[in-house]
């Protein structure tokens, strides 16, 4: 399967899923929530016209409950347009992954439920079936790992999970700062790059991006991309704009 390398960098438009509708959440309070729209397939569609690669779509009913509930809306995203899809928010077995790549996801986000039985998920990442199709959803609150939908933080440092998975076979770490998450105020650069330095895995920066300048900020890390959601659909700037100044 081919994957983002760090040589060639990809801007990663979300749709954050609730309810059925694309919203986005002020650091992850469930309580402050912004609905852009209520049809997530042709949101997808428009980020594909625009030049994207991949997409970033997180489950927010799934992560909160651990019961993933658009299962079929990712699906008709997958089929309807060419993107990549990775998928987090509720994973919490091996049958909701399935599940998820049978829909035609091509990697599958697991936060909460490695974060709660290390040896399980340690276990998935050996297996041949899922070797690069795995992606570990660290969230980190003052650089802390939060889970369950960001209610609670443990206290494990994203470093350290970070340095544990040097070498495994995972397609990346999405790594969240929830105190930028959705503020536009910009990325956490140094966090970014401690998470770098701490593992071969390719890390996915997620939060704070909100004018082009971030992005230009977090270039030059070896990172595979950056989430970017909240700013898209605030009309801070174009996914085509972003891709111009991340990718080239």
């Amino acid at each position: 399967m081919s994957e983002p390398s760090v040589n060639l960098k990809h801007v990663f438009p979300a749709i954050d899923l609730r309810g059925g509708n694309v919203v986005r959440l002020y650091q992850g309070d469930y309580d402050r929530q912004t609905t852009y729209g209520d049809d997530p397939v042709s949101q997808a569609r428009q980020f594909a016209d625009a030049g994207a690669a991949w997409l970033h779509v997180v489950d927010l009913d799934g992560a909160r409950s651990g019961e993933p509930t658009h299962r079929d809306v990712i699906a008709n995203i997958c089929a309807a347009t060419p993107m990549k899809v990775e998928v987090g928010g509720g994973v919490r077995n091996e049958a909701t992954i399935d599940a998820l790549l049978e829909a035609g996801v091509t990697r599958v986000v697991v936060g909460t439920a490695a974060l709660r039985d290390w040896a399980w998920f340690e276990q998935l990442a050996q297996r041949d079936d899922y070797a690069h199709r795995l992606v570990l959803g660290l969230d980190a609150r003052d650089g802390r790992v939060a889970t369950d939908g960001w209610e609670q933080t443990s206290e494990t440092t994203a470093v350290e999970l970070a340095q544990r998975v040097n070498g495994w076979r995972l397609a990346a770490i999405v790594y969240t700062d929830i105190a930028t998450d959705g503020t536009l105020a910009g990325p956490n650069i140094d966090a970014t790059a401690d998470m770098c330095a701490a593992t071969d895995v390719p890390i996915v920066a997620s939060g704070g991006v909100g004018e082009l300048k971030h992005l230009e900020a977090l270039k030059p890390l070896p990172i595979q991309g950056a989430i970017v959601g909240r700013a898209l659909y605030d009309g801070k700037f174009t996914l085509t704009q972003a891709i111009e100044v991340f990718e080239t």
